[in-house]
């Protein structure tokens, strides 16, 4: 009996790869124009990379600002509903995360992996209560879909629906120590921010439009994704955020030094499929030692990585971060030992931190190597560079912790 379902799938994967074709344009397109965004290609989109009257190093330093809040439009992400009695089990043949195990509400950052290991993108994905609510990276949307197509097929005895919601929902990102003073006054009266916890969401209205909120981000800051229901309220909704004296919008260029602060991965240069999770040192997103996910396993690679026991297998590189460098590393820069003689790794992100007034880098390296002050050299512009293996995050985050 064929109990798995996908609907409105052919957004996704029927359409042309992100590498041809015109780009696509989000739904706050005509908004960034409108503000003076300078618009560049970005996972098969046209996107602000910054806005004219302030560059990427205002737009970085607002997000940081005691009081400051941001608004990210990230409509490019793909939003997937998942139904079915067997939902959860049918993801946790997919992702690596305990998915069972969340409660309505919670959600978590996972990863999609292929049967070696690899991962093949990073998501987050919430327990909605009668559905799981996850999202996938734009330029990953068109491969996730198809993958997720085949394992479908290959479990097409569980009861599981999966409904791509395409180009009938985007998704609008508020980033800040001022998000949630933003935020309040446009939920419904009674919405308790205290107590609405990191990484969880509820499915409300903002400024009245139906919306699913989820307090999580991409800065290091406290902040909020918010999944517009319907595409009609998405430049309305950005407005009625962007009407606030304190929230400015912020482009692709300081989302990516605000990430890359934080220590958080961009996909396509820090992680791709020829990285595993442990290599990745994201072994924490299974779970930690003698839980369920660790000992049962049961996912796409996961006798690739972890012993029988759940324990970690070894491997010749994993991620790590990097300063002490004078000049900024880009990616594809080469890493050496400390002399300069040998090969070690190399620097998958790379940029000036605005907080630090200093390079900060991420990257690979030999895991022998990848204790917190070792001391390298990394090959910029053909000159050898000291720099030292950096504890990450680089910048302390702002995650909200509920008050006890």
């Amino acid at each position: 009996m064929m109990l798995c379902r996908a609907t409105n799938v052919a957004r996704a994967t029927g359409r042309r790869t992100f590498a041809d074709g015109p780009l696509l344009k989000t739904m706050l397109y005509d908004l960034h124009v409108e503000r003076g965004g300078k618009m560049v290609p970005f996972a098969g989109y046209e996107l602000p990379v910054q806005y004219a009257g302030a560059g990427v190093l205002k737009e970085h330093t607002h997000c940081r600002a005691p009081g400051k809040a941001s608004v990210f439009d990230v409509g490019h992400m793909g939003q997937i509903k998942w139904t079915g009695a067997d939902r959860a089990a049918f993801l946790e043949k997919c992702v690596v995360g305990d998915i069972k195990g969340l409660g309505a509400g919670e959600g978590r950052l996972s990863l999609l992996t292929n049967e070696s290991g690899g991962i093949l993108d990073d998501t987050v994905i919430t327990n909605a209560g009668d559905y799981i609510y996850m999202v996938v990276n734009g330029a990953c949307k068109v491969t996730d879909m198809a993958h997720l197509e085949k394992m479908m097929a290959e479990n097409s005895d569980m009861d599981v629906q999966m409904n791509y919601l395409g180009d009938d929902a985007t998704l609008v990102a508020l980033q800040g120590d001022g998000a949630k003073t933003a935020l309040q006054p446009l939920l419904p009266d009674g919405f308790d921010m205290e107590r609405f916890a990191f990484m969880t969401g509820v499915d409300t209205t903002v400024g009245g439009m139906e919306c699913r909120v989820t307090r999580c981000g991409y800065t290091g800051e406290d902040g909020f994704e918010i999944g517009v229901t319907h595409t009609k309220d998405a430049v309305a909704v950005a407005e009625l955020l962007l009407s606030n004296e304190n929230v400015e919008p912020c482009g692709l260029g300081a989302r990516d030094s605000l990430r890359l602060e934080a220590g958080l991965c961009l996909y396509g240069n820090d992680l791709d499929d020829t990285v595993n999770p442990v290599e990745g040192t994201l072994l924490w997103t299974i779970g930690p030692k003698d839980t369920r996910r660790r000992t049962e396993q049961g996912f796409p690679g996961a006798s690739n990585m972890l012993t029988a026991e759940g324990k970690p297998k070894k491997f010749g590189r994993k991620r790590v971060g990097f300063m002490g460098h004078t000049k900024p590393a880009r990616p594809g820069a080469d890493i050496y030992s400390a002399d300069g003689t040998t090969k070690v790794g190399t620097v998958t992100s790379g940029t000036v931190s605005p907080c630090l007034n200093a390079p900060i880098a991420m990257g690979y390296v030999e895991t022998a190597l990848g204790k917190n002050g070792t001391e390298l050299t990394v090959d910029i512009r053909g000159k050898k560079i000291p720099t030292k293996v950096a504890k990450m995050p680089f910048v302390e985050p702002n995650y909200w912790r509920v008050p006890e």
